[in-house]
């Protein structure tokens, strides 16, 4: 595990896993959307108003995601201090940030025909919304503390802190009375949506979830460049003089 975290050999296999992750996720998302917009059948009520799910619902579900393997890397970060868990946590949260303004501008564009509205002060939407005032205090506390020498130990402790959101985002819907719909894909046992319409969901869920990966495995490796500068093995890489 040491040497697999060494920059070195870290920079190597991210150069391997980056293409991969793409291309999974743009394979994926294709296959997805082309049969959640085009084949899936119109729902009964809500016609296909229901097709924004396919965006929405991945969204909003790496929102959380994202944010709780961004705050298990800043706490690997801040325990073991170990900078590569820091970089990942840092290159989370504007990607983090992008998904969960994602899911609350499509949720607008849904609850405009389904509520008559575009905004209520839902107890799901306000905590969403919470959620990416978060994100964007971790990005901001982040560019403040932007040395390469010194370990972001606020940021990481403010990211550990926000933890405490993600449950109220989550059961938001079974603590109060709210306009948003319950879970449906927790309900793998007795599913509420046809499996038409379930798979492509569950694949544009997957294909998201690729293209974050993608993203963030980009970040960190430029932050993993950027933290080299001037090292040997960077220089022989990129085919520059060491001086």
């Amino acid at each position: 595990m040491k040497k697999l975290l060494a920059p070195k050999y870290l920079d190597a296999l991210l150069a391997i896993i980056i293409p991969v992750f793409a291309i999974t996720g743009l394979v994926l998302l294709a296959i997805g959307l082309y049969w959640g917009l085009f084949v899936a059948p119109a729902d009964y009520q809500q016609q296909d108003a229901f097709r924004i799910i396919y965006v929405h619902v991945p969204a909003a579900f790496l929102s959380l995601g994202i944010y709780v393997g961004m705050a298990t890397a800043a706490a690997m970060a801040l325990i073991f201090r170990i900078r590569v868990f820091d970089y990942w946590a840092a290159a989370s949260a504007p990607v983090g940030a992008v998904f969960t303004f994602l899911a609350l501008v499509t949720g607008a564009i849904w609850g405009k025909p389904m509520w008559g509205t575009w905004w209520v002060w839902d107890a799901r939407l306000t905590s969403e919304l919470i959620l990416l005032f978060i994100y964007f205090g971790i990005i901001l506390l982040r560019d403040a503390l932007n040395n390469a020498q010194q370990p972001a130990t606020a940021a990481q402790v403010l990211t550990l802190v926000g933890l405490v959101n993600i449950p109220i985002v989550h059961f938001s819907v079974n603590w109060w009375y709210t306009l948003h719909q319950g879970a449906t894909l927790s309900k793998f046992a007795k599913p509420e949506m046809h499996p038409s319409m379930l798979w492509p969901l569950l694949i544009c869920i997957v294909g998201f979830g690729f293209v974050y990966l993608f993203l963030t495995c980009l970040k960190t490796r430029t932050l993993l460049w950027r933290s080299q500068s001037g090292t040997h093995w960077l220089a022989e890489k990129l085919g520059v003089k060491h001086g």
